[in-house]
């Protein structure tokens, strides 16, 4: 095709060329000193195209020849630059593939391909990117002297970084918190994952790894911070997320030392995590651990109030809680308390705190039956059967019968 476009115009010319000078009878006169010459001006013409076309390339060829050691140059920059690429690529290629050694060795050889190739001197992503190579693969092989210092020099070769390619060194900064989370050095990690931007300071994987870092440290309540900014980003499934906040939250509560302490860490909870009957109970009993049965009963009492909305397990937790708490309740909670018997007379768990909650309150009428129920149900936990048998111990002794108060304490013991 391309031929044929250049037939039609070689014939295009022909036509125009014949037209134009085939009837023309110009002359030109050209006079030098006592000397005159007369050309046709197609001749003319052609003779001044001609010299057009030859000092054009000879002002193309001195060009070429000036230029001609600064070509070579780039050419052997461009060498330079492909056998560093080369060499880049080689080691990714060989750290994907678990040959560490040969990786890092790949990584070195192109980072001094590019230290005598000015354009590659220039370029710090890339430097940066080799040297993180290297430093990936020295953590591999378990040589964290050089990792660090490999690791320095990459982050110290990402300060000149700008725009787009500032995301390098924030993948430095999350690699050595990776690294120093696998060195077990929660201070270094945490180190790495503050000097980060605000922007990827919020993404997942960054979260998560402050996550392990805050664990790692023992520093319960900024990690249930972080866990819940993990399950608002939908990092987990929600049963997931759902158990592993509460496990933090046990986790918060448990480093608790007075009721004060306990009592600003519950107000520092997200309300969120109020609401989660499971918390409520862990923090009731976590309350009677250090003595204060009032505030354990009023976490407790919202839950008591809506027992309807809870789930079985959820509803078993807060009983069990309550029973542990029930020292010094008041007779505000023996409405609540008979209408839970009659709407869950079904459920061991709540039989048992409303029986218990009665014999504290010394209605031994209805605390019998209650305590002989939860006493004798094999789903409950061994603790709370035992002070079941032990309050139908001091129910018998108040009605004189030595005989079956023995009989219950040896129930009790059985369970020991």
């Amino acid at each position: 095709m391309r031929g044929v476009i250049w037939l039609v115009l070689l014939f295009l010319v022909a036509v125009v060329a014949a037209t134009t000078l085939g009837s023309n009878d110009g002359l030109v006169s050209l006079y030098w000193g006592h000397w005159r010459t007369d050309l046709s001006l197609n001749l003319f013409v052609l003779a001044l195209l001609g010299a057009c076309l030859v000092l054009m390339s000879a002002v193309q060829a001195l060009n070429a020849l000036v230029s001609l050691p600064r070509r070579a140059g780039e050419w052997r920059a461009l060498r330079r630059e492909r056998a560093a690429q080369a060499a880049f690529r080689e080691a990714l290629s060989e750290y994907f593939g678990a040959r560490y050694g040969r990786a890092r060795k790949a990584a070195q050889r192109a980072w001094q391909i590019s230290q005598g190739t000015p354009l590659l001197e220039k370029d710090a992503e890339f430097q940066m990117l080799v040297q993180l190579l290297a430093a990936g693969s020295l953590h591999r092989l378990q040589d964290r002297p050089r990792r660090d210092e490999t690791l320095r020099l990459a982050l110290k070769a990402g300060k000149t970084l700008r725009g787009m390619a500032r995301g390098t060194d924030d993948a430095a900064r999350l690699l050595g918190a990776e690294w120093a989370l696998d060195d077990r050095d929660a201070p270094r990690a945490l180190e790495a994952l503050e000097a980060l931007p605000p922007g990827a300071a919020r993404r997942t994987h960054a979260l998560r790894l402050k996550l392990q870092a805050l664990r790692m440290a023992r520093r319960p309540l900024e990690a249930l911070h972080t866990a819940r900014l993990l399950a608002n980003h939908q990092a987990f499934s929600p049963v997931v997320a759902q158990s592993l906040l509460r496990s933090l939250v046990s986790e918060t509560l448990d480093s608790a030392h007075d009721v004060q302490q306990l009592r600003r860490l519950w107000s520092q909870f997200d309300s969120a995590d109020r609401r989660d009957p499971q918390v409520a109970a862990r923090a009731a009993l976590r309350a009677v651990q250090l003595g204060d049965h009032e505030d354990a009963r009023l976490w407790l009492r919202p839950f008591w109030d809506r027992l309807s909305e809870l789930a079985r397990e959820d509803r078993e937790s807060v009983a069990l809680a309550l029973i542990e708490a029930r020292s010094g309740i008041g007779v505000d909670w023996l409405p609540r308390l008979e209408s839970a018997a009659q709407a869950y007379g079904h459920e061991s768990a709540v039989v048992a705190a409303v029986g218990m909650v009665f014999a504290e309150r010394q209605l031994w009428g209805k605390a019998r039956r209650l305590l002989e129920q939860a006493a004798a149900a094999p789903g409950l936990p061994a603790r709370t059967r035992r002070a079941a048998w032990r309050e139908l111990a001091a129910l018998a002794r108040q009605d004189n019968d030595e005989a079956q108060a023995l009989q219950c304490e040896h129930e009790a013991a059985e369970l020991d």
